[in-house]
């Protein structure tokens, strides 16, 4: 049954919803700048090739499957719930909800950095220009999902346009050897790979944040497919020329993890050029901010309707018929989550996610299962066993680069005993929940 919503004219079409996508999963190589210093550059570009084919491509089948059988509000969340049950519903959105409130604290502080080449100064008042972001996407959210995908469209050219000056500089007017590094991680120690898959994970999450609005994208089974195919391609070249311009130019590797892509396009194109790819980075993470908002705004009014939550997140919006205090909760929550450090959240982030689409895989197993003659619009080409192997893949790449941080510095060590707390606190909420109310959906 379709939601009032949902039955809207006013839906997110093919571009809108592909550049909806692009900032939900990517907003450009921002944030990317980290990889050199891990693994240098021959295991870079290795990582690069080779990574999303191991994880990305498994979770788009996964998600372009369930989403096709239930392009239903609230997505992920509704596929454990029917293929597992309520209380591991309530596990997927509550992990889920908690990942994303880290990877949106994330953009604010990825904001100061980009700020900070027009103004070092910035630095100064990190906390209320966080805030601000954060309240200007609240508020864009709360007008409704088309104004979300108008603005993404505009953003995500603001966030392409530089790199692509900045390939063409690199490219045709390089002085230098243009030769293609050896593809290899040779030599790469164990904590330097785990991190630098982290890096790259966390630069390609969120396939599945973008299926609980699929009520709301017009013809969603077929545009989801072909926004997803779109955004993934475009992602795909960026991340790779965007490191191999940088291996090109020469640039002290330490000094580009640092101060960003920006000093960077200064080196390679002078100061007009830096300038670009400043802005674009802010375009990036305002724009990141508002869309991945968007995603996690719906799982607490979905969760709501089955009484997991307050019902209040359940309301909408009177003119704007959008779960406004659902999307008030995520600004304030989010709001107390920007003195984490960079480091520090993507590695909350990644695992957090990891353990959420864990459920998710298990989901389009027992689907499979329970449910073998179900409509799918999109299935995967692959038997039961076969769908096991296409998941253990990206669960084994998953535990490499978990392994690999437990045991990386002293200083990992908080994050992960936060991650440990923050999994292990969804099983004591469920028993509360059950306590405080006999109401909650079987």
């Amino acid at each position: 049954m379709q939601s009032a919503r949902g039955s809207s004219y006013k839906r997110l079409r093919l571009l809108q919803l592909a550049a909806v996508i692009f900032l939900t999963v990517s907003g450009g190589p921002y944030g990317l700048e980290p990889l050199l210093t891990y693994i240098g550059k021959n295991g870079a570009l290795f990582l690069l090739l080779v990574t999303p084919l191991l994880w990305d491509i498994p979770i788009i089948f996964t998600v372009m499957e369930l989403n096709s059988m239930m392009p239903f509000t609230g997505g992920y969340y509704q596929w454990v719930k029917r293929a597992m049950g309520i209380r591991w519903a309530f596990y997927e959105g509550w992990w889920t909800w908690l990942y994303t409130f880290t990877d949106l604290a994330i953009y604010p502080v990825l904001f100061m950095q980009y700020a900070e080449y027009f103004s070092p100064g910035i630095a100064a008042y990190k906390i209320p220009v966080c805030l601000l972001i954060i309240w200007f996407s609240v508020g864009l959210n709360i007008r409704g999902i088309v104004p979300v995908g108008k603005i993404s469209v505009i953003l995500s050219a603001i966030v392409l346009a530089p790199f692509l000056i900045l390939f063409e500089k690199v490219f045709f007017h390089h002085p230098g050897s243009m030769g293609m590094p050896s593809l290899a991680i040779n030599g790469t120690g164990f904590t330097a790979l785990a991190m630098g898959l982290y890096t790259i994970m966390w630069n390609y999450i969120g396939w599945d944040n973008v299926t609980t609005y699929a009520e709301e994208v017009n013809k969603p089974i077929k545009t989801y497919l072909f926004s997803t195919a779109i955004a993934f391609f475009c992602i795909y070249l960026v991340y790779f020329f965007a490191i191999y311009a940088a291996q090109v130019s020469g640039i002290d590797y330490g000094f580009l993890s640092e101060h960003g892509f920006p000093v960077l396009g200064e080196l390679v194109g002078g100061r007009w050029l830096g300038q670009l790819l400043a802005a674009g980075g802010m375009a990036s993470t305002v724009g990141i901010f508002s869309a991945v908002l968007l995603s996690v705004s719906r799982v607490p009014e979905v969760m709501a309707s089955d009484r997991l939550l307050p019902a209040k997140l359940h309301l909408l919006h009177p003119r704007f018929n959008t779960p406004y205090v659902s999307i008030i909760l995520c600004g304030i929550v989010v709001s107390g989550m920007i003195l984490w450090t960079f480091t520090d959240l993507i590695i909350i982030d990644v695992t957090l996610y990891g353990m959420g689409l864990l459920l998710e895989f298990i989901s389009l197993i027992l689907l499979r299962l329970r449910e073998p003659d179900a409509i799918r619009p999109f299935k995967i080409p692959l038997n039961i066993p076969g769908l096991v192997a296409m998941v253990f893949i990206p669960l084994a790449t998953f535990g490499i680069a978990l392994t690999g941080a437990i045991f990386a510095s002293a200083k990992t060590q908080a994050p992960i005993l936060f991650t440990l707390a923050a999994l292990l606190s969804t099983e004591l909420i469920w028993q509360l929940i059950r306590f405080r109310s006999s109401r909650v959906k079987k």
